[in-house]
């Protein structure tokens, strides 16, 4: 019953794990056990409406720290894990790489041994019972061309640094299953957009840099393709792998929703021109900036496994998606504009020195 359940959520303050913990405890009534560093993307105002909520616990730790980790187990007892945490923006992995390696692998090892080592201990009910799903990205499938789709049995071709850390994470929890019989499923998900988001990323960066009339950056010629995944879609994706999904399968999240990069930041200046009139069209504050090392060219994720398995579907396309995503940020200035202020102002992140 999940009335009963706990999780352990790691990088439950970031983006998609404060998703997820929303969903968790406001919409389904499960116990959840945040366990975040609170780096630079991580914030706490992302939990606010659930703060105060019984069934909600904050544990400031590094899962870098095996010793923290232990004791996190030992004193919540969690039924399953959800491994969230991880260092995530591809431009700041091409300029500072350590950061990745260090937390998405060193930290996916450490917690995978924590995990282990507190399933063992459980009476046989419960440990029959535990879960672990680890949570990564499409990124790790490398670039895709005009045709095709990453499926569960597609290669790994990793381009970045952050992905190539990604693919080695995954590669750990797939070994702890195998080798250990840690009960171990893994998801890849597409591009997550929606409220919350750090404004380092794509879509919460156009928004607000065109709310403060600043150039809109563009990557070479805004050619290069992701498939979109709404983060609430995402949330209700996550549950459903841990807690259906096949041990030691893989399961790929998509929206379905495949956009040039200059079709998501158009897109966006129309919804602001409805939205947030100007005396300009905000599309003129488009620029076209040179390409990031690496730019896989597309992402398209086939996602027909966990649509047919476990019978998850998006229920937003990409348009009402982001008309959600615009209109919480034109609202919920107070959440984001201490981030422009003090901690990321929009400036281009991951320029090689000559």
């Amino acid at each position: 019953m999940t009335s009963t359940m706990k999780i352990l959520v790691t990088g439950g303050a970031g983006f998609i794990g404060s998703a997820v913990c929303r969903h968790l405890v406001g919409d389904l009534g499960v116990s959840v056990v945040n366990v975040d560093k609170l780096t630079y993307a991580a914030n706490l105002a992302s939990l606010a409406s659930i703060a105060d909520s019984p069934l909600y616990a904050f544990e400031k730790a590094d899962i870098c720290d095996a010793d923290a980790l232990k004791r996190i187990f030992a004193a919540h007892a969690p039924d399953a894990v959800m491994h969230l945490a991880a260092e995530s923006h591809v431009d700041r992995s091409i300029t500072g790489a350590a950061d990745f390696i260090d937390t998405n692998i060193v930290g996916t090892f450490r917690l995978l041994e924590a995990a282990r080592d507190y399933r063992d201990s459980l009476p046989a009910a419960r440990r029959d019972a535990f879960r672990f799903l680890h949570v990564s990205t499409d990124e790790v499938y490398g670039s895709l061309g005009d045709d095709g789709l990453f499926r569960e049995e597609t290669p790994y071709d990793p381009s970045s640094p952050y992905s190539a850390s990604k693919a080695a994470s995954d590669h750990l929890a797939t070994a702890w299953g195998r080798t250990y019989g840690l009960p171990v499923v893994i998801s890849n998900c597409s591009n997550n957009y929606g409220p919350y988001h750090f404004p380092e990323k794509l879509i919460p960066l156009v928004i607000l840099n065109a709310l403060e009339g600043k150039p809109l950056p563009v990557y070479g010629t805004g050619a290069n393709i992701r498939d979109w995944l709404f983060v609430e879609d995402h949330a209700r994706a996550l549950f459903e792998i841990l807690t259906k999904g096949r041990l030691g399968e893989k399961y790929n999240v998509g929206g379905r929703n495949e956009r040039t990069n200059l079709d998501v930041v158009e897109r966006i200046c129309s919804c602001l021109d409805d939205m947030a009139p100007k005396n300009h069209r905000h599309g003129e504050l488009i620029t076209f900036v040179a390409d990031r090392p690496g730019h896989d060219a597309r992402y398209a994720i086939d996602a027909t496994k966990l649509e047919g398995e476990l019978g998850w579907r998006a229920r937003e396309t990409f348009e009402t998606g982001l008309e959600k995503t615009v209109r919480w940020y034109l609202d919920n200035e107070a959440w984001w504009r201490p981030l422009r202020e003090k901690t990321y102002s929009g400036e281009r992140l991951g320029l090689l020195k000559a």
